[in-house]
């Protein structure tokens, strides 16, 4: 059977009358804030510490929007006879926000969890040049990082988990055998005999 002429307009109308008749749920965004999903890709902290200047944020980011100086230092050896020690120290980590396109390809690739997601998405400026975020900036932007979420009580215990409760476990019995036979020698003693 053919269309009749006009159903087309006549279903989009009653689409509009419906919708109109409804309430609306518009959020006004600066009186009321947006209720975010937890994880929710903001801007990026850095939490320096954890930071071995490793490069690979910078080498795998697609816009080139990081920027990373360093130098090398060397320390002493630990014993004597010992050889001396280097390590890369960080001198600079910028994040051009003007750049990035939140891709999180430099948190995924960071193998030392020095990047993270903040929710946090009200940076704007007036000129371009403040987008590019230096670490001290970076690091404030650590202290609106959430938690991350809990583990699902029904799955399997990590193996470093595991292994580390095992040795910590091992380690309290070996102590408190140790204990007993400590008390076991102190009554023997009080007594006057030996065991």
């Amino acid at each position: 059977m053919p269309p009749i002429p006009g159903s087309g307009l006549a279903k989009g109308l009653a689409v509009t009358l419906r919708t109109m008749t409804r309430k609306t749920v518009t959020a006004q965004y600066p009186d009321a804030q947006p209720e975010l999903p937890p994880r929710s890709r903001g801007v990026i902290g850095l939490f320096e510490e954890n930071c071995t200047v490793c490069m690979l944020c910078a080498r795998e980011c697609p816009d080139w929007c990081i920027y990373i100086d360093s130098h090398k230092e060397t320390s002493p050896p630990a014993a004597p006879g010992g050889r001396e020690r280097s390590r890369n120290v960080l001198d600079r980590f910028a994040i051009d926000f003007s750049l990035c396109m939140y891709c999180g390809i430099c948190i995924e690739v960071c193998p030392f969890d020095a990047l993270f997601w903040s929710p946090e998405f009200e940076y704007a400026e007036t000129d371009i040049h403040e987008l590019t975020h230096e670490r001290d900036k970076l690091r404030e932007w650590m202290w609106t990082v959430p938690e991350p979420p809990a583990l699902d009580p029904g799955a399997e215990e990590p193996k470093e988990i595991a292994a580390a409760r095992k040795a910590a476990d091992k380690l309290a019995a070996q102590r408190a055998q140790e204990q007993r036979e400590q008390q076991e020698r102190n009554q023997a003693d009080e007594k006057g005999g030996t065991p």
